[in-house]
This record gives structure tokens, C-alpha cells and sequence, in this order.
């Protein structure tokens, strides 16, 4: 199956071109060494596969990675949900200090240094006039991202093409119903519309990062995270916010406890890694392409 990244239509060409450029350019980061892709691999499904990335400095981002394709589609960004859109997520790991740490003022001087950079901005944001701003690097990286999605057996089957799951991941789809799993994980992305206590049965292990709450201070939103999409997840690994477990079938059944009160049998956990994997869509290569970097001078 050919991967489906595409941009959007009503974005411009030179908007999605300019947004891949930047995903592969280093200046966004403070030493100038990390870019978007080393923590959001897009060979490797849009993960760095660590419990937690290593950013400037060697320090530790506080959350897991998560992947980045299909990522527009999903209700809100971030594990804890405080950013809409793709766009204003894109600028938050280049300020993070654990992460790429650079200040505003610093990428827009580093890449006014690059005739290729400037050229590009104007003709991403021709009524603009002085178009390299950190604003508008979220905008394209945004319009990039907007593109990168997958497409599997599982959207083919939701089209109406029975045939599209085999026999043992049609079983494995109907014990995910049964047990409860698509409470949570539903819809088209299985999962990433909505909310949800980790540990809604049984106390979550790690109780120091309070997801949603700190974002909203609202008790009701302590150790909410979004529940994220089950797309590709065969290829994600290590799973949940905090990174905590790297089989994906022991991830199965940590939510089996966690989530819904049960002790998964082996049969059962078997048959829904069957459905899993049919989850998994081909990458859009051409898409992705790391393409020429502009120069820069020094």
C-alpha cells in the first residue's frame, strides 16, 4: 500500500515546501544540532522509539514523543492537550528548554543569514513584510504536518471493504470491542478524540505528572491525558506519556488492568495485537524526502 502523505490543497506549495525544509533544519535549535525530525523520526513513524527525548544539553523532555503523523486530525496536541492546532504546537519544543531551546530573536537571525531561507519565506508569505518570524515557522512547519498522514488496512476496511482485515484481525477488532477498548479508542484515528484519567481503575503507576491538570488546574482533570491514536502503533513504541513500557503486548495489558478492571488472557491480547497491526499505513516516502538544505552563512 503507497503511502498518502499529501498537502493540503488549500495551503500553498511553497507554504508545505518551506514547512518541510524547516523540519529538517537544525538552526531552530539553540546549539544548532537537533531538529523537529530527531525526536519526530518520520522513517521511523514520527517517534525517536526513547521513553523520553534527549534534547539540548542532554536533558530530558518530561513526556514520551509522541508520533506526529495524523497528528492535524486528532483533538487537541500534546499528552495533555494545550495546544488546537498544529501550528502553535509546532513552536513549543523549539522554546523548550528541555528540548530544542532556542529563543525567538536567535532562529529569526539564523535564518535571515540564508538567502535560500529568505527567498523561501517571501514566497510562502508574499503580503507579509518581513515575513521570517518564529510565527510564521510554526505556520509552515504546520502546513507540513498537515500532510503527514497514513493510510491502512483499517481505512479501507471502514470504507467498506471487508476483505481489507484477514480473518484473525476481524476476530481481533471484535475482542477490542468486547473488552471495552473502543470506549476510549474510537473513530477513524481509534482513539485521539478525547480525554481520559490513566489509571481510571486502577491507580496509574507513576503519579507525579498530573497531564491535564496543569494545564487547566481543575481537579476533575488530574491524570487526564488524551488518549492517543492507535494508528501505526506497532511502530511506536514505547507507549503512554510516560514511556514506561516498550512490548506493545504488555502495553495491552497494562491498559486492560489499568483502564478496565481485567486481566486480559493471553488469547485475548493475542487476537487484538492482530487487529493492531492492521493499523500500521505504508509512509508517504516521497513526502518526507529530506529535501536540500538551504546555505547558510556562517
Amino acid at each position: 500500500m503507497a503511502g498518502t502523505g499529501r498537502a493540503d490543497p488549500h495551503l500553498s506549495p511553497a507554504l508545505v515546501d518551506l514547512g518541510r525544509r524547516l523540519w529538517f533544519e537544525p538552526l531552530l535549535s539553540h546549539s544548532g544540532t537537533l531538529t523537529c525530525n530527531s525526536c519526530h523520526d518520520l522513517r521511523e513513524y514520527g517517534v525517536d522509539h526513547r521513553a523520553r527525548s534527549i534534547g539540548e544539553r542532554g536533558r530530558l523532555g518530561r513526556r514520551n514523543a509522541p508520533t506526529v503523523y495524523n497528528a492535524a486530525s486528532q483533538i487537541a496536541l500534546f499528552w495533555d492537550g494545550r495546544s488546537q492546532e498544529v501550528e502553535a504546537q509546532a513552536v513549543e519544543p523549539i522554546l523548550g528548554p528541555n528540548e530544542m531551546a532556542a529563543t525567538a530573536p536567535a532562529v529569526e537571525a539564523a535564518l535571515r543569514t540564508s538567502g535560500g531561507y529568505r527567498r523561501g519565506f517571501r514566497a510562502a508569505f508574499p503580503d507579509e513584510v518581513e515575513p521570517v518570524t518564529l510565527r510564521n515557522v510554526g505556520r509552515a512547519l504546520g502546513a507540513f504536518e498537515r500532510g503527514l498522514v497514513t493510510r491502512s488496512r483499517w481505512d479501507d476496511y471502514l470504507e467498506g471493504h471487508t476483505q481489507a482485515l484477514d480473518p484473525a484481525e476481524v476476530e481481533g477488532l471484535r475482542v477490542f470491542l468486547d473488552v471495552g477498548c473502543m470506549e476510549c479508542h474510537t473513530g477513524p484515528q481509534v482513539g485521539a478524540s478525547m480525554f481520559q484519567v490513566a489509571g481510571f481503575v486502577e491507580p496509574w503507576p507513576d503519579q507525579s505528572d498530573l497531564g491535564r491538570f496543569e494545564v487547566t488546574q481543575l481537579v476533575a482533570d488530574r491524570m487526564v491525558f488524551k488518549v492517543p491514536t492507535l494508528k501505526n502503533v506497532a511502530r511506536t513504541a514505547p507507549y503512554f506519556h510516560d514511556g514506561s513500557v516498550d512490548d506493545l503486548g504488555a502495553a495491552v495489558r497494562a491498559m486492560g488492568r489499568h483502564q478496565l478492571g481485567v486481566e486480559l488472557a493471553d488469547r485475548e491480547v493475542a487476537s487484538i495485537l492482530a487487529f493492531l497491526g492492521a493499523l500500521t499505513g505504508a509512509l508517504p516516502e516521497e513526502y518526507i524526502a529530506p529535501p536540500r538544505r538551504p546555505e547558510v552563512r556562517r
